[in-house]
């Protein structure tokens, strides 16, 4: 097929916006939370060095496969795929590697959009005062009050299910790349407003100890965990770097792109922890607390340190910003595809699957405090239940969500990305797509996509099902 086709969807203004997209796609909740506090506990800078191999080894790789294929396709990832083995005499069932990855993300979406609308909830607490002098108990009993509510949560949820919907009705120039050119430059200075507040708490050193001291020790126990974060903080797997890629203009250059936004996607995840531990620390707390860290150990910070709550507003319009540019992401590849398949309008495609989503978010909604006994996958004394009422052991419909696309489909997805842009798309429509000025580059990064990445991204797949 001509590398000279356009999408039907649009193209983005620049390669920048292009950089904006995957950036805000990569950048999501875990970024915020998780790789700062993997970062604490797993040797400080010693891990930092390991998850910048990983990244190199299979994140990127993963990406580069996705925004090359996307580009050469031009099409939404499914027919993408569909295209280009047809194109290289292979097999059309490539294209449910698509399919899975197109129905993984909006499953994700369904719940990454409920705990997004936690975050739009600790807003609204926010500006009221709600965390002024809150101590431990006080921040759990708030948290558990907003899961326990299933009206409130719905309420959040559908917000940002609109706001989701809005942007990818308008379409990639209208919606995606007017949105984005706002989100992303905001997010930036969010964060910066944000490490210039840990700067003045006076603890600002003790969280950069946390973050980077340099502990070979703890490194082996954080290996694994560096090779996973690598592959899922890039948003990797489900398509949406795909699709994005298809937007992509011709003369961009694909791998110092896709570099670009590896490093950005470091960036925000190190200046995060530069700028939240601090405060933990100056609340006299403790940077362990998991997932937790976010809903409940950074409000009490907020709210026992000067100037807390206006920045404890500013922390989660972050948090919102970050979760609604991956939300993007999630919907765009299905829109897309449908858009394709039937013809019709992206309004009406939009309004569709967002309505979908919502639908089964609030599976996930009911499963913290309605449905919180509905478990799955129960295993007891009387044996092995798909789904059984219970208050102990099994799954919650979050659970069992969360589980197969975290832990199976977005491996297996990107592993079967990499496989198809490795062995079955023809050697010289990859070297012509990559486009390398230094030509003798190409046997290394093909070699990485072929061995390396898939190499490791097995591992992670292996890993994430014996766990």
């Amino acid at each position: 097929m001509s590398k000279d086709t356009v999408s039907i969807h649009g193209i983005w203004a620049s390669r920048w916006v292009f950089i904006l997209a995957a950036t805000g796609s990569a950048v999501g909740l875990g970024n915020i939370w998780k790789f700062p506090y993997m970062t604490g506990v797993y040797g400080g800078g010693a891990f930092v060095l390991v998850y910048l191999i990983c990244i190199c080894l299979i994140g990127l790789p993963v990406m580069l496969a996705e925004t090359l294929l996307g580009r050469r396709g031009r099409q939404s990832p499914v027919n993408t795929l569909k295209t280009l083995a047809r194109y290289s005499n292979a097999s059309s069932a490539w294209s449910w590697a698509a399919v899975m990855g197109m129905t993984g993300a909006l499953l994700i979406l369904s719940f990454y959009s409920v705990v997004a609308g936690w975050a739009l909830d600790y807003i609204v607490g926010m500006l009221r005062g709600e965390f002024a002098g809150i101590n431990g108990d006080g921040a759990g009993q708030r948290f558990d009050s907003l899961v326990s509510d299933p009206v409130r949560l719905t309420v959040w949820h559908s917000l940002f299910m609109l706001l989701t919907g809005w942007v990818i009705a308008r379409g990639v120039v209208a919606g995606l790349e007017r949105t984005l050119r706002i989100l992303m430059p905001m997010l930036f200075v969010l964060l910066v407003a944000l490490l210039g507040y840990s700067l003045t708490t006076g603890h600002f050193m003790e969280g950069v100890h946390f973050l980077f001291e340099f502990d070979l020790a703890k490194v082996p126990d954080g290996i694994l965990a560096a090779m996973g974060h690598a592959f899922f903080t890039l948003s990797v797997g489900v398509g949406s770097i795909m699709v994005f890629g298809a937007y992509m203009p011709r003369k961009a250059s694909i791998g110092s792109t896709v570099l670009t936004v590896g490093l950005l996607d470091t960036i925000v995840a190190l200046t995060a922890g530069m700028a939240l531990f601090p405060v933990v620390f100056a609340a006299g707390l403790q940077p362990n607390e998991g997932p937790g860290l976010m809903f409940v150990t950074l409000p009490i910070a907020f709210g026992n340190i000067a100037g807390g709550n206006l920045f404890g507003v500013v922390f989660f319009v972050l948090v919102t910003v970050a979760a609604w540019s991956s939300a993007i992401s999630m919907l765009e590849p299905a829109v897309a595809f449908w858009v394709e398949r039937t013809g019709r309008s992206r309004v009406w495609i939009t309004t569709v699957i967002a309505l979908l989503c919502w639908v089964v978010g609030l599976g996930t909604v009911l499963s913290f405090n309605l449905l919180a006994d509905a478990r799955f996958f129960v295993s007891d004394a009387d044996g092995w239940h798909l789904f059984r009422w219970t208050s102990e052991g099994g799954m919650t419909f979050f659970d069992s969500i969360d589980y197969l696309t975290s832990r199976i489909m977005l491996p297996l997805g990107g592993l079967l990305f990499v496989l198809f842009a490795g062995w079955v798309l023809d050697r010289e429509v990859f070297r012509d797509e990559l486009a390398l000025k230094h030509r003798r580059l190409f046997p290394l990064i093909y070699s990485l996509l072929r061995y390396v990445a898939p190499t490791g991204i097995l591992i992670i797949l292996v890993t994430e099902l014996t766990k």
